[in-house]
Order: structure tokens, then sequence, then C-alpha cells
């Protein structure tokens, strides 16, 4: 793996096409609150046939400032971000939400502008979420992992509505050696998370997190997985004060077979 950015466009381009050059976008929750999502997703790029960079200048995809309204300042980091990321084959993050901001958002925010709206939509067909890249770009039918316990799966609202994020993760999940897939009643309902939503509006969010705990117990399931880590730390820290014993993970950690690190929030 390099963690660097090469130093030209040709450079970052694979030199055997079968083996593409992924640029692993690696969030902001993922590197100050989970690093071992980001070593999860390397994991499985590399086992995948990639050749793996985790360019250095990444920042934040901007999407909380996009969200509160703040034009200007995400149009500066989409251009950074396009600018560091835009010569690689791919651009995979392990989240539906920084996904769809980078695929979706970007050219919407840029389109306009002569110069930058046209690299924000070629950017933009270059950028997926990890597991559908796994699966919908590379081919994945199964991981070589195990997992002796019983799982169930929330379905992060940017992932499935904004880049129809559903059977893949479960596809996948499923090839996992000892594990049973459980389904969560009401899977594709918000938690309640929303990034800035929760914070502007506490009451909503906490009622509807609240039904989504509800609904998680009503599965027995010993261990609760997304895609996005934003979601996944709500639902977590929800479960922890209404005493729920259900360990929480990204779907990448079990994907990976990467378990060695205690779940989200420590142990339920």
């Amino acid at each position: 793996m390099s963690t660097h950015s090469p130093s030209s466009t040709e450079s970052r381009q694979a030199a055997d096409p079968a083996r593409p050059h992924v640029a692993l976008f690696v969030t902001c929750l993922v590197d100050l609150f989970r690093p071992s999502v980001g070593f999860a997703a390397l994991k499985l790029l590399e086992e995948a046939g990639c050749e793996v960079s985790v360019p250095q200048s990444q920042t934040c995809c901007g999407q909380p400032a996009y969200n509160s309204g703040d034009r200007a300042d995400t149009a500066a980091i989409a251009k950074a971000t396009i600018e560091a990321f835009e010569g690689f084959d791919y651009v995979v993050a392990p989240s539906g939400s920084c996904g769809a901001m980078l695929k979706k958002h970007y050219p919407e925010l840029l389109g306009e502008d002569p110069q930058w709206g046209p690299r924000a939509r070629a950017f933009s067909k270059k950028v997926f979420e990890l597991v559908s890249f796994l699966a919908d770009i590379r081919g994945l039918t199964h991981v070589d992992a195990a997992f002796a316990g019983t799982v169930t799966y929330h379905d992060s609202c940017s992932g499935l509505r904004e880049l129809g994020i559903r059977e893949q993760p479960r596809r996948l999940l499923k090839s996992v050696e000892g594990l049973t897939l459980k389904e969560l009643p009401d899977a594709d309902v918000c938690c309640g998370f929303g990034g800035t939503f929760c914070v502007k509006y506490p009451d909503i969010s906490n009622a509807m997190v609240t039904k989504k705990a509800k609904r998680i117990g009503e599965t027995g399931a010993e261990m609760l997985l997304a895609g996005d880590l934003g979601c996944l730390m709500n639902m977590d820290g929800k479960m922890k004060r209404e005493g729920r014993k259900v360990e929480v993970r990204h779907v990448a950690e079990i994907l990976a077979g990467m378990t060695e690190a205690p779940p989200i929030g420590g142990k339920a």
C-alpha cells in the first residue's frame, strides 16, 4: 500500500488493467474514531486484486458544511478532493454518506463551473462505496472470513437511497463461514443520525433511534452491522444507554475477518 499520492496523474493509473489503482477515501469518522475500518477496507481491496493508495492530502468530504448551507467552503473542499483523487482508476470510501457526497453532490455543487464541472462529473464516475465496489465492480461473490454468530444489518440512508446499496452487503455476509444473518424489521428506516440532523433536531433524532434500537432488540442478534460509521455510533450509543447487550461493528470488519479490535464503544 502507498500512503501518498503519486506525483503525476499518469503515474496514478494502473499499469495492469486487471489490477486497478484505487485511492482509499478514509472518511473523518474512520480516521478519528475507528481506524480499524480503514485497515479492513484496505485488506478487502487488496484481496480483491487492487493496488491501494491513501492520499495524505485528503480531508473531510465537505458534507457537514454542505448540509449546513455553506456552499463556498464545500466547493473549496470539493476542488481539493478532486485534485487529490481524480488521477486514480477508482476512489473507494467505506461509507455510503461520504461516497454519495463525492459521487452525487460534487457534480451538482460544481456543475455550473466551466473548469470544475467537467472534472467533477469525470471524478464522480470513479467513486464507489466499498461494498458496492467489491460486489459490483470487482465481481466479488464471497469472502475468506469466518464469524460464529448471529448478526443483523441496518441499511444506512445515503447508501441505500443515493447509491442503491442493499443486496451487496447481504450477499457477501452470507458467504462468511459460520455467520447467521437475521433481517432487521424496518432495516431501511433512518436511525435518526443524519449527520447534522441529530444536532439540529435532537428530540426527533432520539425518537427515531429509540424505535431503531427496539427493532434491533427484536431480532435477537448479538451484533449489529452497517456500512456507515456515523449511523453505527448513533445506534450503539442509544443501545448502551438502554442497557442492550448488542455489539456493533462496521460491515467491513466482518467481511475482512478483522474482529480483534473491540466493537464500537467497547463490549456491549
